[in-house]
């Protein structure tokens, strides 16, 4: 039972710009919000992004603060960001004010820095927790206000204050947590045979060019090889591939637009190809399987690649750059197929890197910072 001056009654979340931020923030308010039911929550997020639809359709109310951040390039956007970070500190101010939370929680992107930044200075207990291996830059700066930042990798002393930092993972889907006792379910889901070999090939939601064309390079060897594909496209490539296998008679491979039963595609995988995020990460290292990583290079400060290494450096991985992709990645993934003593020592060495309380942890330390 926990003491009364536990208790949290509010709590504000922000975080947002990419799904990497929001989706944690969401799993974590639901967590505190499963432990204390009357418990207020408020999130804060920046106009015009995901989170301003993403976080009401998870049932949770946002504001929206008007904030950017400078463009890579040369552009009068970048005179009004002063402006709006000056206006997003009032707004901010003014949120804190109103709600009176009990607690503040940063999740990264633009949002987060303007709240924490005020909530400290009103002595709000403060709590960052940041997904990747390489620190973002909001999260760098806030680092010396906030009481604790939650990680989800080790050697992150080199962006925060090592007496503040905890590692707790990062929050991913509970339905993944026992996949074994869903196989079955999940080659007659996606009809495939249970007597063959199954390739999960991910782009995420909206796609990844790279990886498909990838596929595509390579699509007469996966069509005369002796395992099946389960090959998600995302939206934007999904026509576009179709039309580029039409004439193939791909038996053995399997093109899909979107997976929504992620833990049944799992649990039909041998082995997976997958971008490197910092959420698909932490999924995968949950589901415990081979994993070849094609980590984007369109992300700030190349952190995909740094988040795969920490992987490849344990020997729980195998990484190939972006740029190498459509030469090696399907033979790499190939030749992995093959060798079955690699394959059970990755899947045994990156299952060690899997946190699955993550969710409960970060809920632990927003109620110790309360307490």
């Amino acid at each position: 039972m926990l003491k009364a001056e536990n208790h949290i009654k509010k709590a504000i979340f922000s975080g947002g710009g990419t799904g990497g931020h929001i989706y944690p923030a969401i799993a974590v308010a639901s967590e505190l919000r499963s432990r204390f039911p009357d418990v207020d929550i408020l999130f804060v997020g920046a106009k015009g992004k995901m989170e301003m639809q993403k976080v009401p359709d998870a049932g949770y109310k946002i504001i929206g603060l008007d904030i950017a951040g400078i463009q890579r390039r040369l552009t009068i956007k970048n005179l009004l960001v002063p402006f709006k970070l000056l206006a997003s500190l009032f707004r901010a101010k003014k949120v804190l004010k109103d709600f009176k939370p009990d607690v503040v929680a940063g999740f990264g992107g633009y949002a987060s820095g303007p709240l924490l930044r005020q909530a400290v200075k009103k002595n709000i207990p403060a709590l960052l927790q940041e997904q990747n291996s390489y620190a973002g830059l909001t999260n760098k700066i806030l680092a010396g206000n906030a009481e604790k930042v939650c990680v989800a990798y080790d050697g992150m002393e080199k962006y925060f204050p090592s007496e503040k930092i905890v590692k707790t993972g990062n929050p991913v889907r509970k339905d993944i947590l026992d996949l074994s006792s869903k196989r079955e379910e999940a080659l007659s889901h996606f009809k495939l045979d249970p007597n063959k070999e199954t390739l999960l090939i991910l782009g995420g939601s909206l796609g990844a060019r790279t990886i498909n064309n990838s596929v595509l390079a390579h699509i007469e060897t996966l069509k005369k090889s002796d395992i099946q594909v389960l090959w998600q496209t995302g939206k934007f490539y999904f026509q576009e591939m179709l039309d580029k296998t039409s004439d193939k008679d791909l038996q053995n491979i399997k093109i899909l637009e979107f997976i929504k039963e992620m833990d049944l595609a799992y649990a039909a995988a041998d082995i997976i190809i997958s971008r490197a995020g910092a959420l698909s990460i932490s999924e995968l290292c949950l589901v415990g399987k081979p994993v070849v990583f094609i980590p984007s290079p369109n992300v700030a400060e190349d952190h995909q690649t740094m988040n795969a290494k920490a992987l490849t450096e344990k020997d729980a991985a195998i990484m190939i750059r972006d740029s190498e992709a459509e030469e090696q990645m399907i033979p790499k993934t190939l030749d992995l197929l093959q060798n079955d003593e690699e394959k059970n020592q990755m899947a045994q060495n990156i299952k060690k890197e899997g946190m699955p309380n993550a969710t409960e942890n970060i809920v632990n330390e927003l109620i110790a910072l309360v307490n």
